[in-house]
């Protein structure tokens, strides 16, 4: 048994499953980028943050993403100062990457090494001792394999 199909009838199957295979890799993609938007959203309760007072030392180009060192220090007075301070990348499965209270008497500097699944920013944003928020953001191409990515 057979089932006649016209060519315009084949034509509007295989436009739409090509629309369903492309609709879903479109969907994850989309929900591939990471909750960062929302955990900046959460940490200044909506506030927006003023991009000033944040000094970000990480390199333009990482050829490992595995091990990209970072410093990150936040400027301050004795009366204004940073306590506390989030670090995201936009473009990680997880967004989050640490955050990290400071008490009136630390320096308000992280220097460590973080993970880059690709190139992506890496956004700080540092609560301030009289409630307002300062951020940051500084932009690491990741070229595994030596690409240039």
């Amino acid at each position: 048994m057979t089932i006649p199909i016209s060519r315009r009838s084949a034509l509007v199957l295989a436009a739409g499953a090509g629309v369903a295979a492309v609709l879903p890799a479109q969907s994850f993609a989309q929900a591939a980028k990471n909750n960062s938007a929302d955990l900046i959203k959460a940490f200044t309760g909506g506030k927006t943050a003023a991009a000033a007072k944040i000094k970000m030392d990480l390199p333009e180009i990482a050829e490992n993403g595995n091990t990209v060192p970072m410093t990150v220090s936040v400027e301050g007075t004795k009366d204004l100062y940073a306590t506390d301070l989030l670090i995201v990348a936009d473009a990680n499965p997880q967004g989050g990457v640490m955050t990290v209270h400071f008490s009136p008497e630390s320096v308000a500097e992280v220097n460590t090494r973080i993970r880059c699944a690709e190139t992506q920013n890496i956004i700080a944003v540092a609560k301030m001792s009289d409630g307002s928020f300062v951020t940051a953001q500084r932009e690491v191409k990741v070229t595994i394999g030596g690409c240039g990515g």
